[in-house]
This record gives structure tokens, sequence and C-alpha cells, in this order.
């Protein structure tokens, strides 16, 4: 039996109309898939991991800099993928901590970074993103009709594809994604929206590195050493260094209660299917 297959009593538990997931290893095949893997849904904030990427290929392209100053005062790119610009949560906030000294998560903070990336390049952040990602990996289903932090649209298809490149990087050298998944700004509190207070909440560039908290939504298997996100629209993408293996879980209801139950429950049964 797939290790997926709990998925298929989501809709009868938890209300979730269509789900569909899978499971990728170092090779960059996929070993187990559920639901249809061409369905396009809304990312939510895993739009975030594909954002982050274009911008570790214009960091290699030398298009910019972390120590580029950017966003607020004091506040550099290395700042706004770490979520510690300053910045409130919500698109137009303004800043409500000086650089560096608070995590707070901030769509603002990763819109603004991209707008400077694409005064930088004079290139359009959707296009820039389609030309040093999503078009290389054959991302052909993928697309950012909405804010470069939450307003991706992708298939399980293509995000297998994205993860397979997380587990062995083709477009950017090792080393480059190696630090940006390494803790950024270490030892900063802050609030992870759904889900609570964390002190300290690890983050790296744009990767999220809080896993094997208690109560994680990735579940207790998974090793401390792992990186990934998920979206308040019900989607997560994450990636096991340890045991070499990725998981990409896309659905239509939005991240609640059920997903607190659901989300670890699966995540541990993939990762015991493969001796986790």
């Amino acid at each position: 039996m797939s290790e997926l297959a709990g998925i298929d009593d989501w809709e009868q538990l938890w209300g979730v109309p269509n789900t569909a997931a899978a499971v990728i290893t170092a090779d960059g095949n996929v070993s187990a898939a559920r639901g249809d893997q061409n369905r396009e849904f809304g990312l939510a904030s895993v739009t975030k991991l594909l954002t982050t990427y274009a911008v570790l290929v214009a960091l290699e392209e030398e298009a910019l800099g972390l120590g580029d100053p950017a966003g607020p005062e004091g506040a550099t790119v290395e700042h706004l993928l770490a979520h510690t610009a300053g910045y409130g949560f919500d698109s137009g906030s303004a800043p409500v901590a000086r650089p560096g000294a608070r995590r707070i998560y901030s769509n603002q903070g990763i819109e603004v970074l991209t707008q400077h990336l694409a005064q930088a390049t004079g290139i359009d952040f959707a296009d820039y993103l389609a030309e040093a990602v999503l078009t290389p990996l054959g991302m052909k289903h993928t697309s950012l009709p909405g804010s470069p932090a939450a307003g991706g649209r992708s298939t399980a298809a293509d995000l297998s594809r994205f993860a397979a490149e997380l587990l062995s990087p083709r477009l950017v050298d090792r080393q480059t994604l190696e630090t940006a998944v390494q803790v950024h700004y270490p030892g900063l509190a802050g609030i992870l929206p759904g889900l609570g207070r964390y002190n300290p909440l690890d983050w790296g560039l744009g990767f999220e590195r809080n896993f094997a908290r208690p109560g994680h939504w990735a579940g207790r298997r998974i090793s401390a050493g792992a990186f990934g996100h998920f979206g308040a629209g019900g989607t997560f993408l994450w990636v096991d260094p340890e045991s070499a293996l990725a998981c990409v879980c896309l659905s239509d209801r939005e991240f609640g209660d059920w997903s607190k139950q659901a989300w670890p429950a699966l995540s541990d049964e993939v990762l015991a299917a493969h001796g986790r």
C-alpha cells in the first residue's frame, strides 16, 4: 500500500474536496503519488519557495547581493528573505521593528524583495521566475498570476520536479542552496501564522527551518535538518536531506485544525515507509 494512501480518507474525514500528493526520492523519481498530478492548485505561501529559488539564481548571476540595501532603512536582501527586515505580515504593511531584531513572517518583505530584483534586472519578476526556474525545470503548468509571496499556481507533477531540484540542485550550486537553508539570524523568536509562537523561530533564506519541533505540521519523524514551507491554502512541500526524500501535498481546503491532524500523520507515514 502506498504511504500516501491516507489521503484517500481526507474528503470523508476532513471535507477536503481534492488532494494531490507525491513523494520524491534523491534520484528525482516519484516513488509514490496520489490524486490528480496535473490538477492546478493555488500554492499560497508555498509560492515563496519558487520565489526564493529565483532569487538564489539572481544571487549567483550577481544581479544582487545578500548585503545589498533593500526595504526599510538598515535592511538588506538577506533580512527580507529571512523575515527579519521588520515589516509586518500583510502586503502593504509598514515596518514594525528594526531590521534583525525580530522574526516577523512577512508577505510584504517578499514582495518588496521581488520589486527590488525587478528594478535591478529590468525584468518583471514573473518573467524572471519563468526564465530562471520554471522553464529550465519543465514546470509548464506553474504560473505567478498574483503575489510572489502567496499567489502562485501549480500542480503536484510540476512541484515534484521542483522538489527533485531541491534534493539535487542543478540550477544553482549546491553550496548556494546549503547556505540558503542554514538558519539565518538564529535565536529570534517569532509567530508562525496559524501555528503560534516559537522561540526560536528558525528560518533560512526563504525556507522554514523550524522542523522537528513538537507539534510541527510535518510530524515527529522528520529530521531537524529538513526545510520547506506550508501554505494557508492547504499546501506544503518539505525536503528531508537525512532521508533523501521530499513530499509535496496540494489541496483545496484552507489550512486549519484538519491540517494539524492530517499533515503530521501523512508525513510520518511517508518517512516510516522509507525507514525513518
